[in-house]
């Protein structure tokens, strides 16, 4: 089966599953702050797979972070000092782990609408071009909601290889943000990426989003190049505008 229309496939069925497990949130107050933490990746063991993100495999049986990599993916705790972060490796392999909102995130993007994190490239795929919906090196992905037909409404933030920042590229549900790139920087360093939410989706969708989105996913593939990502995370929270 031809890469894209697979990977394509995989992500309706994923999507279709996330929300399928989705519970209704009934109306409730909430305060403006604090910051909810996606993760930090602090409560974790050195060298242990976080088994609070998951995979949904195409049969929608949902699977747990430590059970679901396999040879050639790498989805483990590192330390610098006294600082826990996430190590994610991909050769010439493809992975995602999501949090949802029917799990452990929970939370109303329209009091909590900017969404902020690090990462650290240490290498992105070569000849990887997000326009060809070919290799992303690394990536946080926002999924709010659906449509009338079951297909995700996403967000893809990038570190991209050969793109610079704010490059958009459009695939009809899904669209990608270039939201920091080799082009643009030195790889190796931490950065810190912080979007707006709402207004992103406002510009690409139009209106407001659900308020309670779907899911959070971190990302990272290197199938279609035959190369192999490295990418660091940490620090992913949703915090109130200023």
């Amino acid at each position: 089966m031809n890469r894209v229309i697979a990977g394509v496939l995989g992500v309706l069925i994923w999507a279709a599953a996330v929300s399928a497990m989705s519970t209704p949130v009934h109306a409730q107050s909430e305060q403006p702050s604090p910051e909810v933490v996606v993760d930090d990746f602090e409560e974790y063991s050195v060298d242990t797979v976080p088994g609070t993100w998951w995979y949904v495999a195409p049969s929608e049986e949902r699977i747990a972070a430590p059970e679901a990599l396999e040879k050639g993916e790498m989805f483990h705790i590192r330390r610098e000092e006294e600082n826990k972060f996430l190590r994610v490796k991909t050769v010439e392999e493809s992975i995602r782990f999501s949090r949802t909102k029917e799990g452990t995130l929970s939370w109303n993007v329209r009091k909590r609408p900017i969404l902020q994190w690090q990462w650290r490239a240490h290498h992105l795929p070569e000849g990887a071009s997000e326009r060809d919906e070919n290799d992303t090196g690394g990536a946080i992905y926002v999924t709010f909601d659906t449509d009338w037909l079951g297909r995700p409404k996403s967000i893809k933030y990038t570190y991209s290889s050969n793109l610079p920042v704010g490059t958009v590229v459009d695939f009809g549900q899904l669209y990608v943000i270039v939201a920091d790139s080799k082009v643009n920087s030195e790889t190796g360093e931490w950065h810190s990426v912080q979007r707006n939410l709402l207004e992103d989706y406002e510009e690409i969708f139009g209106g407001r989003p659900p308020a309670r989105p779907l899911s959070i996913t971190i990302w990272s593939d290197s199938d279609t190049t035959k190369d192999w990502a490295q990418v660091d995370f940490d620090d992913i929270e949703l915090v109130p505008e200023s």
